[in-house]
């Protein structure tokens, strides 16, 4: 039994690890998060109430984060807190600064700082798991090959651009002071407890109440969609197997346009019985808008060295984790009603 501290565990990605480490394994997991407004601990009603789960109100930022790790005493931290939103990050790039950049680096030295106290058992046992994205290395065109764990970094984005100063400080401390640490970079994560600010969890809710669903552009932009509970299962396989200084790509197998995905969600929402308002059909609903700055055209994941490594693959295609997605949404309007802003993006 491992004692893990999750950084961001009340958000989307962080709440899912939360959940599947409680229902799948038998490890002690402490969530820290800083509750912002994509933070919801709703999302960890299921298992709030188990031994094996605490949690603590405190951002990453903070000076106290040296405290709370060396009082928890963890084999395991993983990084995921984060602003992830592309738009704020336009709109607002100092918070993604703040938390991405200066937020990382107080984390890892509070994990250098704890790290230099265990003995030589106990530092062979240890690993600081930092979670990023594949929007480090920047857009592909339609005939480029996917990213790979050495494809260069070129960020185009406030956030992307957060995110890859993140990791690098990741690489640094594992380089020059020892510490042991591996880097994911993901592809986009869709399923349930997902912020409705995010383009799916927003057409689902949009489509549902007979809003526009506001598509950037021609809609053509490609993204590589992984289910987050796959995702889930492939950061805890990487956290206690991975290999020190490495980086590991964790990618779905599913590009898809993103007009294409709205589509799909419209025929999804038919085949369920669900009826339009405000329209004949759903398709009516999409709306083409201004496309944002600096908006990338592809990304895709090479996920071909953590299946030859660690032998993770994911379970859902595209099609099943949508449907459970949008079932899950259709279910749980106690859990979006006080997040969803009316078809406001």
């Amino acid at each position: 039994m491992a004692r893990i501290i999750v950084t961001g565990g009340a958000g989307f990605i962080g709440s899912a690890v939360v959940r599947h480490i409680v229902n799948n394994t038998q490890h002690e997991v402490l969530n820290l998060d800083a509750l912002t407004y994509a933070g919801n601990l709703a999302s960890l009603k299921s298992v709030e109430g188990s031994s094996r789960y605490s949690f603590k109100k405190i951002n990453i930022t903070s000076p106290d984060i040296f405290d709370v790790v060396k009082a928890f005493q963890p084999n395991v931290i993983m990084n995921l807190a984060a602003e992830s939103h592309v738009d704020r990050s336009i709109s607002g790039p100092g918070e993604f600064i703040q938390t991405n950049v200066v937020g990382t680096y107080n984390l890892l030295e509070a994990a250098r700082a704890y790290f230099n106290t265990l003995d030589t058992e106990s530092k062979g046992n240890f690993v600081f798991h930092h979670v990023s994205t594949d929007e480090v290395y920047g857009e592909l065109d339609m005939e480029d090959l996917p990213f790979t764990e050495t494809s260069a970094y070129l960020p185009n984005s406030p956030y992307s651009a957060s995110k890859a100063s993140s990791d690098h400080l990741v690489r640094a401390w594992n380089v020059t002071y020892g510490l042991p640490t591996v880097i994911t970079n993901c592809s986009n994560n869709y399923g349930p407890f997902h912020f409705p600010e995010k383009l799916i969890p927003l057409a689902i809710l949009n489509l549902i109440h007979g809003y526009k669903v506001p598509v950037y552009g021609d809609g053509l932009q490609v993204r590589d969609w992984l289910y987050v509970e796959d995702h889930a299962a492939a950061l805890l396989e990487v956290a206690f197997n991975g290999q020190a200084g490495e980086c590991y790509n964790i990618g779905g197998n599913c590009e898809y346009k993103n007009i294409d995905v709205i589509n799909l969600i419209c025929q999804q929402l038919e085949e369920l019985g669900v009826s339009t308002k405000n329209a004949e059909s759903f398709q009516e609903l999409i709306q083409f808008v201004n496309d944002r700055p600096g908006h990338d055209f592809r990304y895709a994941i090479n996920n071909s060295k953590i299946q030859r490594e660690l032998g993770w693959k994911p379970k859902e295609s595209f099609e099943s984790g949508l449907k459970k997605t949008i079932q899950w949404y259709l279910n749980n309007e106690s859990w979006w009603a006080p997040l969803y802003q009316g078809g406001n993006k």
